[in-house]
């Protein structure tokens, strides 16, 4: 998911979003620690579009406030 996709989204869709990934992030780290991650690949790829779903909140967060 790119920064672009993200930015569509409405403030409730976007912590809709970042509830799944940590849930998503919370398993994959369970897998990792019991050895059964097959996709190594797939972690740094959540915690990125987590990184992007919050920069993309804050941003209309901040856009808001300013209206």
């Amino acid at each position: 998911m790119d920064i672009e996709e993200v930015r569509r989204f409405t403030l409730d869709q976007l912590e809709d979003e970042l509830i799944k990934l940590k849930r998503e992030q919370f398993n994959l780290r369970f897998q990792k620690a019991t050895a059964q991650l097959n996709n190594t690949a797939r972690v740094r790829e959540v915690r990125r579009t987590i990184a992007r779903i919050k920069t993309a909140a804050r941003e209309k967060r901040v856009a808001e406030a300013q209206s």
